[in-house]
């Protein structure tokens, strides 16, 4: 009688990787999918009163290219805009009240509340300056923005008309990050994708589901529900403001959609990999809540899912090992294939797809270095700013 032919280690590995890619594939909230857009909406009879926040620190470089377009929006009921200048240094306050002159458009307050005190970031405490002078206009909605953003003149008609139409207390879409650069190439869709794995767009619209997130970008949430849920108060500390909000609208019985936006684009370069770097490296580590057993799991389970299956193959070819190299070959295959859709929502090259797992190996590299910076008291650094960990600051005030 024959022997049953020994399974490799190598071979079980790749085996547990394109198990967990068919489980990503299948059970994760179809994330690879694009297609979750502005969900079905119809113009209300009388359209609710907005306004606009947009903090803004040492954004001079972009504001021409995004606060016009703001301005510019084609909405029929009354809408005005509030800059809250965070301790600008390069001119961005003048820049926006000239801009405003020069294109005029909506209604354009510019304001600073100061330096934030203990226990806030800048943003949000540009945030909840902005707030309170808006909450003197008696707005329905308030339009929380990016002023890197640059709206399509119907952007905030229809963002309205979605959240009156769904019900919803907040509607946040993913602005279009510029992918110009071989790096953005590389990394920018990734990014979205990762975080659309992490955050399924299906499950945080659906009623009573407990994952939530929006884009920071993009947030247009119902007054009333911003001062029920206490933002920004409650999530004062939050590096990841965008997803903190959301969970703070969700924990109060709110309805949040988020999804990928057609016309809402960010106009702010990353054109070097030392700029992506720096971008994702600010806040990963407070992803993972500073916990240095998630930080390690997570190391283990991006190498398990991203990079096994590569390396199963080409092992497997170079050692005659067939099993390891089919089974690593089709969780690449898996892998590639859901990465399709996002590189083709950014109009890339679908050569790209292959050479996820190396842009997942950056991503490791990237979050490692969160962590090490942290350690050093350089963590969540950003415009001059660094903040340590909430629970730092809590013991501070």
């Amino acid at each position: 009688m024959g022997q049953t032919p020994r399974v490799s280690a190598i071979a079980w590995t790749a085996a547990v990787s394109l198990s967990a890619w068919l489980w990503l594939l299948l059970c994760q909230g179809f994330f690879w999918r694009t297609d979750v857009r502005l969900p079905p909406r119809r113009e209300p009879g009388e359209w609710p009163p907005v306004c606009v926040v947009v903090p803004a620190r040492d954004e001079a470089a972009v504001l021409p290219a995004s606060l016009p377009a703001l301005l510019a929006q084609d909405y029929p009921g009354r809408a005005e805009v509030f800059l809250v200048d965070d301790g600008s240094c390069d001119g961005t306050a003048e820049l926006a009240r000239e801009l405003a002159r020069r294109h005029r458009g909506l209604p354009l307050t510019v304001d600073s509340p100061g330096e934030p005190p203990a226990g806030w970031t800048g943003k949000l405490w540009a945030v909840r300056h902005g707030i309170g002078l808006a909450r003197a206009r008696g707005p329905e909605y308030l339009l929380l923005t990016d002023a890197d953003i640059a709206h399509a003149p119907d952007s905030l008609r229809h963002l309205v008309a979605a959240a009156r139409t769904g019900g919803f207390d907040v509607v946040s879409q993913m602005a279009r990050l510029r992918v110009e650069s071989r790096w953005e190439r590389l990394v920018v869709p990734a990014f979205v994708y990762f975080f659309a794995q992490l955050y399924p767009f299906r499950r945080i619209g659906r009623r009573g589901a407990r994952t939530a997130a929006a884009a920071g970008g993009c947030v247009l949430l119902r007054a009333e529900t911003a001062e029920r849920a206490r933002i920004p108060d409650a999530i004062r500390h939050a590096v990841i403001d965008d997803v903190a909000l959301a969970r703070a609208v969700k924990a109060g019985g709110g309805h949040v959609w988020l999804g990928l936006a057609d016309r809402v684009d960010s106009v702010r370069p990353y054109p070097g990999l030392r700029d992506l770097w720096r971008m994702v490296s600010r806040s990963a580590y407070a992803q993972l809540r500073h916990n240095p057993f998630v930080l390690a799991g997570t190391v283990l389970g991006l190498a398990l899912v991203y990079l096994v299956p590569p390396l199963a193959l080409l092992a497997g070819l170079a050692l005659g090992d067939p099993a390891a190299s089919a089974l690593g070959g089709a969780a690449w295959l898996v892998m590639t294939g859901t990465y399709v859709p996002m590189l083709r929502h950014y109009r890339q090259p679908l050569w790209l797809a292959p050479l996820l797992p190396f842009t997942a190996f950056l991503y490791l590299l990237m979050t490692v270095d969160s962590a090490v910076q942290h350690q050093r008291g350089r963590g969540a650094a950003w415009k001059g700013r660094t903040y340590p960990r909430p629970d730092a600051m809590a013991d501070e005030g």
